[in-house]
């Protein structure tokens, strides 16, 4: 869709669109009413995953070549539709974001958003997680193959501890494993039980994996960045686009279609349209799977009760 055409569609959602005919993407060619199109056409399938979470906004005013920056907070609500969460939940700081319905959506990429990031928690528990993500991410020398094949082991290791996991692909080079969770944990303890299944599979298959960040580290390997799950990290959305060359998309896939995929970001801004079809079928039973950690816990040999398992976490 041309510019001005579609800024003019979007003036029915009460965004108007400046500059439309401005590229952010050189690579693609990609303009920003390209960009805040996409998100009008995803917006049905990516608030579910935005919903009564906080987000972060990463906002390029120069395209993705030039200065990035991340809003997690606001004193004010500049942006139509975000919402501004109330002060407690991140004391000592401006309110934090939620985007609650599409208008906000389509602000925020009116605004120069390009990547929505979310919390592990919602507002309603902040304290208490309802997820764990695991972010794999590939060091020099592996390909998506590497990437590919590393999740499947991730996911079984998961399978064997009992825990019902999800994957969508980041839009950059890696893939996303997310286990969802009754929020009954605080986060320092869902952050050490985090840390321990990757030490544990880091042990396990240590020519695939390593524990510590750091590309010197990673080299031919994959780093499970567990350190997403912590108070206040956070992590690209589904069907959030992301500020890099060709502008790919996370989007959620089931297991058995990772095979068919050319890489993590094999959906882009431009060529997401027969996707949408699909949707978030894929992650259908997710909210039917939140679950506990106790079994997987014991398997593990982690005791949550005991601070010294996870003050270093």
């Amino acid at each position: 869709m041309a510019g001005a055409e579609a800024a003019h569609s979007l003036h029915r959602d009460f965004v108007r669109v400046t500059h439309p005919d401005r590229v952010i993407d050189t690579e693609s060619g990609a303009t920003k009413a390209e960009l805040v199109e996409f998100y009008a056409s995803v917006s049905a399938l990516m608030l579910p995953h935005l919903r009564a979470r906080p987000v972060a906004l990463l906002r390029a005013p120069d395209g993705i070549g030039g200065s990035l920056f991340f809003q997690k907070h606001a004193e004010a609500a500049e942006l139509p539709g975000v919402a501004l969460l109330d002060r407690k939940l991140d004391p000592g700081h401006a309110p934090l974001l939620a985007i609650p319905a599409r208008q906000g959506l389509l602000s925020a990429a009116q605004m120069n958003t390009i990547e929505l990031h979310t919390w592990n928690a919602t507002a309603r528990a902040i304290d208490r997680p309802d997820r764990i993500m695991f972010d794999l991410d590939p060091g020099s020398g592996v390909g998506w193959p590497g990437v590919r094949d590393a999740a499947r082991l991730l996911h079984a290791f998961l399978d064997e501890l009992g825990l019902t996991n999800f994957v969508k692909t980041s839009g950059g080079k890696g893939l996303h494993v997310v286990v969802p969770l009754r929020p009954k944990y605080h986060w320092d303890v869902v952050k050490a039980f985090s840390h321990a299944v990757v030490l544990h599979v880091a042990h396990l298959i240590p020519d695939r994996f390593v524990a510590k960040s750091g590309p010197k580290n990673r080299v031919g390997r994959i780093f499970i960045d567990y350190l997403r799950n912590a108070f206040g990290a956070t992590t690209a959305c589904a069907w959030s686009a992301r500020a890099r060359p060709g502008l790919g998309v996370s989007v959620p896939v089931a297991w058995e279609e990772l095979a068919a995929l050319t890489g993590a970001s094999h959906w882009t801004v431009r060529n997401i349209a027969p996707r949408i079809a699909i949707g978030n079928a894929p992650w259908a039973a997710y909210n039917g799977a939140r679950q506990g950690l106790a079994a997987a816990m014991r398997a593990l040999r982690f005791d949550p009760t005991s601070e010294a398992t996870w003050q270093h976490a």
